[in-house]
């Protein structure tokens, strides 16, 4: 199986790519688009800034890649939040897969929400043999409202969208390489799509 990691200037690559490394699979870091469309599986993670994230894409072309790719994709917190409409992140166009807005916590709590959370509630085969009571770790300041493609939802501050998916598209906002055995059982459902 042939996994692309996207690369597009955010933090956090190697890691999924090691946690991938640790479930028995190779990947390639690449923002290459033609590398990117053979892929089977396609994992778009980050840690970074919404408008300096979307303009590399944009500059790359990644965008249209990104938006027209047919097989199994996975975002990773900045991942899913440029999957969605828009932040308010510095007021950032995103790529519109998913029909949500992405808004900063409001400062009533520590911020960023940054730590282990369990769910509200999960469901679709991302969290087969996933239970609400397990724990996740997150770390970010904005969150992706709730809408018709929320898979798993959390509460921190107030209810946001933990996981989504629609069709090929999955994204998670919480970081399941640096989740332990949960994390690498939801990576592993992933790579079994």
């Amino acid at each position: 199986m042939k996994i692309a990691i996207i690369k597009y200037n955010a933090g956090n690559i190697r890691s999924v790519q090691n946690a991938i490394k640790r479930l028995g699979f190779e990947s390639i870091i690449t923002d290459n688009t033609e590398e990117i469309k053979k892929a089977d599986k396609v994992i778009f993670p980050g840690v970074g800034e919404a408008s300096s994230a979307m303009k590399y894409i944009k500059e790359k072309g990644l965008d249209v890649v990104i938006c027209s790719l047919k097989q199994p994709v996975l975002g990773i917190c900045l991942g899913l939040q440029l999957m969605c409409r828009s932040s308010e992140e510095n007021k950032t166009e995103c790529l519109g897969i998913f029909d949500s807005k992405v808004k900063l916590f409001p400062p009533e709590e520590k911020v960023p929400h940054m730590g282990w959370n369990n769910f509200d509630s999960v469901s679709g085969s991302l969290f087969k043999n996933i239970n609400d009571e397990d724990d996740v770790y997150y770390v970010h300041s904005y969150y992706a409202e709730i809408c018709e493609q929320t898979l798993a939802i959390c509460n921190y501050i107030l209810p946001f969208s933990a996981a989504m998916q629609k069709d090929n598209f999955y994204a998670t906002q919480f970081h399941p390489e640096k989740s332990a055995s949960i994390g690498e059982k939801i990576l592993k459902n992933f790579l079994e799509l």
